[in-house]
């Protein structure tokens, strides 16, 4: 027999609301009808465990049936089921506190991040966005419990009446309106249920009904379940293979480059979380490549790179983090404000700096090797958490120019200066210098790095780090009698005369290295910021020259001959002096480049 009924809350009211705040992402509604689906397998199960009833052995599955003809959807399970009482309390009266006066005060807001779903239970409702009229077909797992049939097109009445249904379970038919026809295309369908529902506990089995003919019959196939049950982050770490770790990563983001290792999470207290963090290797050298943390609630998928649960850095990963703690308001979209998401967060980044130092500890060569490949990452991570900091600060790796690995406490300092190179190519001039004299310097030559040496001398105060063409220490200095100052100063005013630059800054020093005429040396200060507002698109304004300063090595056999040429000449080599010094520290551009070959002539016709 059919009745009618009106549903509880105010729906001419209710439906408007909830397409509007979902608008921008209805495809969710194959996800919140799916995971209800698995929720009523779950209860019944939960029953059997409890001794409640008797399991009939009936193997748990949800299908979905696509009917492009009839434009319907159907999510089918062969859960708990419903009585008639239990669809009128939780379907049609939308059992919730205060709705009336809630709808009112949110009934004109339209931003996603008020969370007003998450106010109330309306999982069901979401099949609405896509839906001008649905239908339920249920049967409880009561005993002698009748078969129950509900509809509405959304309004504010519905129809139930005695269903059709013969095995307990829920199905869910949706009858798909103009607005939600993208739908109905199959590989959209079957794309939005990879994205969603891939890693839900249980089988789910999707079909498209499409035409036949009676001369051709479809041949019969293996079914095969669309999702995989069991993924790999909810088995112990000690019972999971390398191949699993890589297989897993393959399929979850479709990237051939295998990561270079990975953090297994698997914490019981004081909350859930079960997760598994890959680092992948960098494509760039210089850029830090953006990764993915896939956040699931009890294998249901929520979202992407969720801040507020993975901490920035950590998005530099890639990676599945599963937390049925997470304090998600009923649409499963948004995180309700709750302290527990800042230990959640917290424990993450902690457990991510003990995964390294153990790393570190036991395998140090295979750290080292990852080492390039991760330290942007953990560096970046230093410079956003300055406790990360103080967990990592003993397993940050430096290479040295004889491509060694040292931890910052075996770092050769002098005068509590560490040298460093930021291109091995452009400074290598300076490198040989170094090699020459017994020095070392570390290679520094991420993008990252123009910070990262800034915050460690503000963390490890006392160290200075210069880069290796900024300046000439007294190791390199000639412990040799040097020229007398009247020599030097004679010197200088050579250059000055044959450069003519103002602003260039021209030293002497009697260097170790005597086949080297002059050298270059930048103010690292302020080559540091024109670094920085250079990466940044000089967003805090456009950052003035480095000071440069020519060193003049008068130990070098040409400079001391200077004296002798006429002025002509004299200027000349002056002139092709300063452009090997400045080659050394950058590339010359067209001018200066044409300036240079017409000088190399010139000086070649002295011979």
């Amino acid at each position: 027999m059919k009745r009618e009924g009106q549903i509880k809350v105010d729906s001419e009211n209710l439906f408007p609301i909830i397409k509007k705040w979902l608008y921008s992402d209805k495809d969710i509604f194959i996800r919140e009808i799916t995971a209800n689906a698995c929720d009523a397998i779950k209860k019944y199960k939960s029953l059997c465990l409890m001794g409640e009833i008797q399991d009939d052995a009936m193997t748990p599955r949800i299908d979905i049936v696509l009917d492009k003809e009839a434009k319907t959807i159907t999510v089918s399970d062969n859960g708990i089921g419903m009585t008639e009482e239990e669809v009128e309390k939780y379907i049609a009266q939308i059992a919730f506190s205060g709705a009336q006066e809630f709808l009112e005060k949110y009934k004109d807001q339209t931003d996603a991040e008020t969370g007003i779903i998450g106010h109330f239970g309306l999982g069901f409702y979401s099949a609405y966005m896509v839906s001008e009229n649905v239908e339920i077909e249920t049967l409880s797992y009561q005993k002698d419990a009748a078969p129950v049939h509900w509809e509405s097109n959304g309004s504010h009445t519905y129809e139930i009446s005695e269903g059709s249904k013969t095995e307990r379970g829920t199905a869910i038919t949706m009858h798909i309106s103009e607005d939600g026809s993208e739908f109905l295309n199959e590989f959209k369908l079957k794309e939005i249920l990879r994205k969603y529902c891939h890693y839900m506990p249980y089988e789910i089995y999707f079909r498209c009904v499409k035409e036949e003919t009676e001369e051709k019959k479809p041949e019969t196939q293996e079914e095969k379940p669309l999702n995989n049950t069991t993924p790999l982050w909810l088995k112990a770490p000690k019972d999971c293979t390398t191949e699993e770790y890589e297989d897993f990563y393959r399929e979850t983001f479709t990237d051939m480059n295998l990561p270079l290792f990975w953090i297994h999470l698997n914490v019981d207290y004081p909350f859930n979380l079960k997760g598994i963090l890959y680092f992948p290797k960098q494509t760039d050298k210089l850029q830090v490549m953006p990764g993915e943390i896939k956040l699931f609630a009890n294998q249901v998928y929520i979202a992407d790179n969720i801040k507020e649960v993975v901490p920035e850095f950590l998005m530099l990963l890639k990676g599945v983090i599963d937390c049925p703690d997470l304090p998600l308001n009923v649409s499963r979209s948004f995180l309700q404000n709750d302290g527990e998401v800042a230990k959640i967060s917290k424990h993450i980044t902690k457990k991510v700096a003990d995964k390294l130092t153990s790393v570190f500890k036991n395998e140090r060569k295979s750290y080292e090797s990852y080492w390039d490949d991760i330290s942007p990452f953990i560096k970046f991570g230093c410079i956003k958490d300055e406790k990360f900091y103080e967990r990592v600060k003993d397993i940050l790796l430096f290479k040295n120019l004889e491509g060694e690995y040292k931890t910052f406490a075996e770092l050769p300092k002098q005068d509590n200066k560490v040298y460093y190179v930021s291109s091995t190519d452009v400074q290598g001039q300076y490198i040989k210098i170094f090699k020459e004299n017994g020095l070392d310097a570390v290679i520094l030559e991420h993008n990252i790095d123009a910070h990262f040496v800034t915050f460690l001398e503000y963390m490890e105060s006392g160290t200075k780090f210069v880069r290796i063409d900024s300046e000439i220490g007294d190791a390199l200095k000639s412990e040799a009698a040097e020229d007398s100052k009247e020599t030097d100063e004679a010197v200088v005013q050579m250059f000055r005369d044959a450069l003519g630059m103002e602003k260039l800054q021209i030293k002497t020093e009697n260097l170790k290295t005597a086949n080297i005429p002059a050298i270059l040396t930048i103010n690292e200060y302020e080559r540091r910021m024109n670094d920085i507002s250079k990466i940044y698109g000089n967003m805090f304004g456009e950052a003035g020259a480095a000071s440069e300063t020519l060193i003049v090595n008068t130990a070098n056999s040409v400079v001391k001959k200077l004296a002798d040429f006429e002025v002509d000449k004299r200027n000349l080599l002056c002139r092709h002096i300063f452009d090997l010094a400045l080659m050394s520290q950058r590339k010359l551009n067209a001018d200066e480049t044409e300036g240079f070959m017409t000088r190399s002539v010139a000086v070649m016709e002295l011979l």
